[in-house]
């Protein structure tokens, strides 16, 4: 363990702290309104989340005390919830334990991802796949694995260090597959648009025999006793919760249909909705069907693929409405169904090195507050990743966006 001995002493201080924040009434006030979210089918108070990854280099360095880089990347971990908590004010709850997840490998086709950066925050994916019918002999088969072993030794090393003040454990989450952002990693969009309209059989093909691993990985896991429900504070991709009523909470060895799954297609928001249910949604629905509850969305637009496919989802449970979604159509097809309208404010409001506009902040989430109106409604802030020296002004954008929806 590459840990010296101040950094040790720096991740017990943080534990600690981590134990009397998640035990002040604060946060577990917090928990008790969050479960209460998850239980009811009808709207409640709407719960605000603030995702600091993107932009934790705005707020972190400043908290940061571990000099050992293996230290550094646990004391970030820990230091997430403790932000969102004491400076941002949002509904992130802090976690009373150091959660260890499954360790996994998926390696779509056995080709892995090769990207080119920009020195921003920008990066281009380097194409394996120009025409399919010429490019199909480089698809093997996908590569995937649990790691159970890697799991059980990050467990050791938390216990080690902090066991004694903050309790470590096993941790479920959600089942996550986005095949289509998986095709696009391997094979410029373009190139992929066209394979969709010119040679629609290997199209199929690819995404069929990807959606067809995922199955078989997903069983994998659910065969060796690796997978564990999550239905409170565990992530469910998107900066959401798992809370509900409808699965069991901590099963371990659980089953598929006792587990949520979180899936986009946000590459296919430049084909028509036709085209959406035709070639893309039935083999999305193969791994839909296997699991409890589903997350859907992220980027993409889902009015128009609404009422052709997302409605007849039965498991469905939160929809993401992102900046480029009819919100009004959206409150009107959700109100009354008890599907979490998950709603993705535009990153600019936040995400600029600039003051708050606040008349702007506060139209926006009024507009989302009419449109969702008898709606289950949660807020997700994405994407930010840059907010520049001001860190007070994530707690005011959280103020004004509470006011501006229960006022």
């Amino acid at each position: 363990m590459n840990i010296s001995q101040e950094d040790r002493a720096r991740l017990r201080e943080l534990a600690r702290q981590q134990q009397e924040l998640a035990h002040s009434p604060r946060n577990e006030r917090l928990m008790q309104e969050w479960i209460a979210y998850g239980a009811s089918r009808q709207p409640a108070r709407p719960m605000i989340r603030i995702e600091i990854d993107t932009f934790e280099q705005d707020v972190l360095p400043a908290l940061q005390r571990c000099t050992g880089e293996e230290a550094r990347a646990i004391e970030r971990r820990m230091l997430r919830p403790i932000a969102n908590f004491t400076l941002f004010a949002d509904d992130t709850l802090v976690p009373d334990h150091y959660a260890v997840r499954e360790h996994l490998q998926f390696v779509p086709f056995g080709l892995p991802v090769r990207r080119q950066e920009t020195g921003g925050v920008g990066h281009h994916f380097v194409p394996y796949l120009h025409d399919l019918e010429e490019d199909m002999h480089l698809l093997g088969p996908s590569v995937y694995r649990v790691d159970e072993a890697g799991a059980q030794a990050e467990q050791a090393q938390a216990e080690d260090l902090f066991g004694d003040i903050l309790p470590v454990r096993r941790e479920g989450g959600c089942l996550y597959s986005c095949p289509m952002q998986d095709i696009v990693h391997i094979m410029n969009m373009d190139d992929l648009y066209m394979a969709m309209i010119d040679d629609e059989e290997n199209f199929r093909a690819v995404l069929g025999r990807l959606v067809d691993d995922y199955i078989a990985f997903f069983r994998l896991r659910e065969e060796k006793g690796t997978l564990r429900s999550a239905a409170r504070g565990q992530g469910l991709s998107q900066g959401s919760y798992c809370f509900t009523e409808e699965l069991p909470d901590d099963v371990p060895q659980a089953r598929l249909d006792q587990m949520w799954l979180y899936m986009d297609a946000q590459e296919a928001a430049g084909i028509s909705p036709a085209m959406y249910e035709d070639l893309v949604f039935p083999a999305y629905r193969k791994l839909m069907a296997l699991c409890g509850r589903l997350s859907y969305g992220c980027c993409e637009a889902t009015h128009p693929i609404w009422e052709g496919a997302l409605s007849h989802l039965t498991n469905l449970r939160k929809v993401s409405i992102s900046p480029w979604c009819d919100e009004d159509f959206m409150g009107e097809a959700l109100r009354g169904t008890g599907i979490t309208y998950l709603r993705k404010p535009p990153a600019t409001l936040l995400g600029m090195e600039t003051p708050l506009d606040e008349d702007a902040v506060t139209a926006c989430f009024r507009k989302t507050a009419g449109a969702a109106r008898g709606c289950k409604l949660e807020i997700a802030q994405r994407d930010v990743y840059r907010i520049g020296k001001d860190v007070s002004k994530v707690r005011r954008y959280v103020e004004l966006a509470r006011r501006a929806l229960e006022g």
